[in-house]
């Protein structure tokens, strides 16, 4: 179990973008919004800065940049599949021990705000 007393969040929240994504024949027609959540936690000590330099910590937009070098002109067929990479993206910095990624489609259904998926991993 993490001692969530030793690490800081960082986390992006509900970053929308637009991307080909869908098995159905419906949601290859176009791009479709997916809204993006990403925590990350780092030991405290990487995240403090004595001279309030961001050299000194780790840069949060480390996130951002890696979910929008993920998406590309290429079709991904599976939610799981997109939050999967962006996790593997996450956790492969040296200073994220654990990570929190969560994907939805939030114009699926009109009965529902969204459908999603979310995985989460901790570095031994």
């Amino acid at each position: 179990m993490i001692d969530l007393t030793k690490y800081r969040k960082i986390f992006l929240e509900d970053y929308i973008i637009d991307i080909n994504i869908g098995v159905y024949d419906f949601e290859k027609l176009a791009p479709q919004k997916i809204i993006i959540n990403v925590d990350v936690f780092i030991l405290l000590e990487n995240t403090i800065s004595k001279n309030d330099d961001i050299n000194d910590i780790f840069d949060y937009n480390f996130i951002k940049k890696s979910i929008d070098e993920l998406v590309s002109d290429k079709h991904i067929e599976l939610q799981e599949t997109f939050c999967d990479k962006i996790l593997d993206k996450m956790i492969s910095h040296d200073l994220v021990h654990a990570a929190r990624v969560s994907t939805k489609k939030p114009d699926i259904y009109k009965q529902a705000n969204a459908i999603g998926v979310e995985r989460f991993f901790i570095k031994n």
